[in-house]
C-alpha cells in the first residue's frame, strides 16, 4: 500500500463515517473502494466491518453522553438483530443481486417522498410508542434487519431509521442513536464470522476505520446541535446519491479510480 492509498482509505473514510452515523448508505463507498483497490467482493465485504464497529462505538458513546440514547429500549432492539447479523453472515445462497439493488433504491425514493410529504411523523417522534415494551412484531423486524446487515451491511441504516421512526416512535436525532448502538452490537458478531472464513484484511480496514471514526464524531455532534431537520435533509441527499448509484445512473468505482488518478 502506498502513501495515496492510504490517504483515499482515511479521507473516504471521513465521508462514510459521516453519512452511516446520520443516515446510512456510506457502506457503498467503503466497498467500492476496497473492490477498486483489488480485494476480492467477500474479503471487502469481511473488511468493512472493522470501520462499521470502529465508527458506531465512536458515535454511540457521544450520544449516550449527550443523552438522546435510551440504552435500555435500544438494547432490547438490538437483541433480535445481533441474532439476525449472525445468520446474515452466514448465508451463502446466491441472489440476484442487480434486482436486490433496484428494489432496494425504489425503497429509498419511497421513503424520501413520505418524508416530505408528511415530516412531522418522522421529525418529532412518538413517545407513547417510544415507551412501549419491545412487540413480537419488532423482534421479527429487527432479526430480518440484523439478517440483512450481517449479510452486506449496505444501507442497513435507512431499514433501522424506518423501523425505529415509524414503528418504535423515535424522532430521527434519537432513532439514529439507536440504529449505532444496534449496530455496534451486532457487528462484532457479523466481523467474528468473517474473521473465521479468512475475509478479513486488517490493514485496509483499520485505516479506513480512521477517517470513520474522525467522520462519526463530527455527525454525532452536528446531529445533536442542528437538530431533526439538518439530519432529514443530509439523509435525503444521500437517499438520492445511493438511490442513482443503484440504479446505475453512475459507477462509483469509476468515481473512486478518477480522483486516485488526480494525486498520482
Amino acid at each position: 500500500m502506498n502513501w495515496i492509498e492510504a490517504a483515499v482509505l482515511i479521507a473516504s473514510g471521513v465521508v462514510v463515517g459521516f453519512i452511516n452515523t446520520l443516515a446510512g448508505g456510506g457502506s457503498v463507498i467503503s466497498l467500492s473502494l476496497f473492490l477498486f483497490l483489488g480485494l476480492p467482493v467477500d474479503v471487502a465485504n469481511g473488511t468493512n466491518r472493522i470501520a462499521i464497529v470502529m465508527q458506531n462505538l465512536t458515535s454511540a458513546g457521544l450520544f449516550r453522553r449527550q443523552k438522546v440514547l435510551d440504552l435500555r429500549k435500544a438494547s432490547w432492539l438490538a437483541l433480535p438483530a445481533v441474532f439476525g447479523s449472525v445468520a446474515g453472515a452466514q448465508i451463502a445462497a446466491e441472489v440476484n443481486k442487480a434486482v436486490i439493488e433496484q428494489a432496494f433504491a425504489i425503497i429509498l425514493l419511497l421513503m424520501i417522498f413520505f418524508m416530505l410529504v408528511k415530516p412531522s411523523a418522522y421529525l418529532h417522534g412518538d413517545v407513547a410508542r417510544q415507551e412501549r415494551p419491545v412487540s413480537l412484531l419488532q423482534i421479527v423486524i429487527f432479526f430480518l434487519i440484523g439478517m440483512y446487515g450481517g449479510f452486506i451491511q449496505v444501507g442497513v441504516g435507512y431499514f433501522l431509521l424506518a423501523a425505529l421512526v415509524i414503528g418504535a416512535g423515535f424522532d430521527l436525532v434519537k432513532a439514529n442513536a439507536v440504529k449505532v448502538w444496534i449496530v455496534l452490537l451486532y457487528s462484532p458478531f457479523a466481523l467474528a464470522m468473517f474473521i473465521w472464513n479468512g475475509d478479513v484484511d486488517w490493514t485496509y480496514g483499520l485505516i479506513h476505520g480512521v477517517g470513520n471514526v474522525a467522520g462519526a464524531f463530527f455527525a454525532s455532534k452536528m446531529a445533536v446541535t442542528k437538530g431533526v431537520n439538518f439530519v432529514k435533509w443530509v439523509i435525503i441527499a444521500v437517499i438520492i446519491i445511493t438511490s442513482a448509484q443503484l440504479l446505475g445512473l453512475y459507477d462509483f468505482n469509476q468515481v473512486i479510480g478518477y480522483f486516485i488518478s488526480l494525486r498520482q
